[in-house]
């Protein structure tokens, strides 16, 4: 799914996902995914950086038996990480969901320039 780098967006990937896996009965929390992807696609949104126009893309994906999801945007894949948090903050939490939330997760340099942040849920499906 590709989508602009605006706030709306967040919720169209939410829905996305949900019609297009769904209907595929993966034994993983589809909560806990709609959450994390929430968390990745605001963050690709805000902190997207380009000089030119550009849009976030959603891709998902089996692996065997496991999910992968992937949030591509431009910018430095180094500028992403979990950063500490004060308790009072409205942010700088969602890194963290990301990782209590999935089973592992990773970011670098997407194929299509700029950065991925992917996250995996192991046994997604049954072998």
């Amino acid at each position: 799914m590709t989508l602009y780098p605006v706030p709306e967006s967040v919720g169209r990937a939410r829905r996305w996902f949900r019609h297009l896996v769904e209907p595929h009965k993966p034994a993983c929390s589809m909560d806990d995914c709609v959450c994390v992807i929430s968390e990745l696609v605001t963050n690709a949104v805000r902190y997207g950086e380009a000089e030119e126009e550009w849009r976030v893309r959603v891709e998902w994906r089996r692996e065997g038996t496991d999910l992968r999801v992937e949030v591509h945007s431009p910018g430095a894949p180094a500028k992403v990480r979990v950063l500490p948090y004060a308790e009072d903050s409205e942010n700088g939490r969602g890194l963290w969901l990301v990782e209590a939330l999935t089973d592992s997760w990773d970011v670098g340099p997407s194929t299509f320039g700029g950065t991925v942040v992917s996250f995996v849920m192991v046994n997604a499906w049954p072998a």
